[in-house]
């Protein structure tokens, strides 16, 4: 395992500026087939992913309809979706969303979409993930078969297992979003920002850009997002089946 501690943990990585757009979360957060439509999630174990599902910014919006939604309604929602306006505030709900819920009878998330920093502080202390034994004490679910779907993993170890995680959630060529966990005696002790950060400097030297959202019901993830200092530039909004 490859760790971060080899660096000072005030060495600074900066990255060239990136425009995280809704397009680019919504290619990272769903495989689209050649209709723009919703196939798969980008998980190491796909998903079916939502009915919907709508990500909007300061400047436009991008969404995408399930590939298994009736034709007609998922042409009603490509109209009503193409109307939206773009959103400063990210908690305002889209102007359609009592239309979107009406035609799909499924229960709604939301939540921001967070960018990193241009420059981020490599922790100390942090280890690359590559062994499933690592994690198998204390985060149970986890498959071999999944590593390389979820790399860079990086975590936090004592006594040789892991206790806090961050992980790609979801991988294109292009993006990453973080998933982070940590095991419960550890919580409150600020292991999950120095994972996070960790695993953000690892996508960046992968090439892709790291991507972290959450939904507004979780505050522990939210937290996260400001100790770090990450900048809220969009939000998703999408409508799940029931």
């Amino acid at each position: 395992m490859e760790s971060f501690s080899v660096d000072s943990p005030d060495r600074k990585f900066a990255a060239q500026s990136v425009v995280n757009t809704p397009e680019l979360q919504l290619r990272t957060l769903f495989v689209l087939d050649g209709a723009r439509r919703i196939v798969g999630t980008r998980e190491a174990v796909p998903g079916l992913g939502p009915l919907f599902s709508l990500i909007r910014d300061r400047d436009g919006c991008a969404w995408a309809v399930r590939a298994d939604v009736a034709r007609d309604v998922a042409d009603e929602l490509d109209r009503l979706a193409a109307k939206e306006p773009p959103v400063a505030d990210f908690r305002q709900v889209p102007v359609y969303a009592e239309r979107y819920k009406s035609l799909l009878k499924g229960r709604v998330d939301s939540g921001p979409s967070f960018a990193f920093p241009e420059t981020i502080t490599r922790p100390a202390g942090v280890v690359v993930i590559e062994d499933i034994d690592v994690l198998s004490r204390h985060f149970s679910g986890w498959a071999a078969s999944e590593i390389p779907g979820c790399a860079p993993i990086v975590g936090v170890l004592e006594g040789g297992y892991a206790v806090s995680v961050c992980f790609s959630a979801r991988r294109s060529d292009e993006a990453a979003e973080a998933g982070v966990e940590t095991a419960v005696d550890w919580r409150g002790r600020g292991l999950a920002p120095r994972v996070t950060a960790a695993w953000a400097s690892a996508v960046r030297g992968s090439g892709r850009i790291p991507l972290y959202s959450t939904s507004w019901s979780n505050g522990a993830s939210l937290a996260v997002a400001r100790k770090l200092g990450l900048v809220g530039f969009g939000c998703v909004w999408s409508v799940w089946a029931p």
